[in-house]
């Protein structure tokens, strides 16, 4: 085992290496750079002159070729500085540590609740395999599946916010508090923080359930047409116990690998998501940090998100050992 994560960890680090060498690479060669930001910013009528703008270049590092630039960050990174932000004028981590609160506010009831849900839902339709409540789940649940997520954003927006407006089932439309936030009681502030992520939270959990649903379905079709489920069938046994236990047991492998690579969707946050509902998280902080051409933020959280891919990667692969004793990594 000690040897395995020996070569895993390495390889790990090499595709770092790699993922940031190509992102800092492609972010250096998008239009505009902070310095656009940074003129838009000063005042209009008092242009800029070129001792000013060769100033500015120098301030956020773009007087040097952009590979250089990239080892640079790279051993600052070693050193456990992550920059500072162009934009919010801080320190990196500082400001990734604020985002995550509320990525994580919507991401962890997410995933609890896809899982709860879409789980029993597979288990159901896999008992029910062939008949019209299985058809009609199943097509339902394409339905979700291709909805995208902002469209469905969208449309709640426009009941829940502008048709049902000065009703009691009026929902927020943005941000995560409201204006009067710090003068409501701790209830009042825990049932307005509530209301605020119900739109976004739904939409982030139905595209999930439906995917984790058909994945249950699946897995669990294939393993009920092997000879050990006839015979617990031929002994008698409960069907409820033949899915459950010998079933959906021999299904954790996959499904392993499924929580393994949701790890990073914790803390990554939903981009375009964020962005309609104006969610003060990571993936708002992403979009933000883009338009600002803020290399340094961009990098840090690509960093962050690379290293966490491979982080669930690896502790799904050391999951299977404990899920099936047939695997071992000697």
């Amino acid at each position: 085992m000690a040897n395995y994560l020996i070569r895993r960890l390495a390889f790990a680090a090499v595709t770092v290496l790699f993922i940031t060498f190509f992102v800092y690479a492609l972010i250096r060669m998008m239009p505009g750079d902070p310095t656009t930001t940074e003129a838009a910013a000063l005042n209009p009528d008092k242009p800029i002159s070129k001792e000013d703008y060769k100033r500015m270049q120098r301030t956020f590092g773009l007087d040097q070729p952009w590979y250089l630039a990239y080892f640079k960050w790279v051993g600052n990174v070693a050193r456990g500085n992550l920059s500072s932000s162009f934009f919010h004028k801080r320190p990196v981590r500082g400001v990734i540590a604020e985002h995550i609160g509320p990525t994580l506010l919507l991401s962890i009831p997410a995933i609890i609740l896809a899982y709860t849900i879409s789980i029993p839902i597979g288990l159901y339709s896999t008992a029910q395999s062939g008949t019209l409540i299985e058809r009609t789940i199943s097509l339902l649940l394409y339905f979700l599946y291709s909805l995208p997520s902002f469209v469905a954003g969208l449309w709640l927006l426009v009941f829940f916010y502008l048709r049902l407006q000065d009703t009691m089932f009026a929902l927020p439309a943005s941000q995560m508090t409201s204006d009067n936030f710090e003068e409501l009681s701790p209830l009042g502030r825990l049932w307005d923080i509530w209301t605020h992520m119900i739109l976004p939270l739904t939409c982030l959990t139905y595209g999930s359930l439906a995917y984790d649903s058909r994945f249950t379905k699946a897995n669990m079709e294939e393993v009920m047409r092997q000879d050990y489920i006839r015979t617990a069938r031929a002994k008698g046994m409960h069907p409820f116990w033949i899915i459950v236990n010998h079933g959906f047991r021999n299904t954790l492998i996959p499904f392993i690998t499924l929580l393994g690579l949701s790890l990073p969707g914790l803390l990554s946050g939903a981009v375009i998501l964020e962005t309609i509902f104006n969610w003060p998280g990571m993936g708002y902080l992403f979009y933000d940090a883009i338009s600002h051409r803020d290399y340094p933020l961009i990098m840090g959280l690509v960093l962050m998100f690379t290293i966490l891919t491979l982080a669930g990667q690896l502790m799904a692969d050391i999951a299977y050992a404990f899920a099936d004793p047939r695997i071992t990594y000697k």
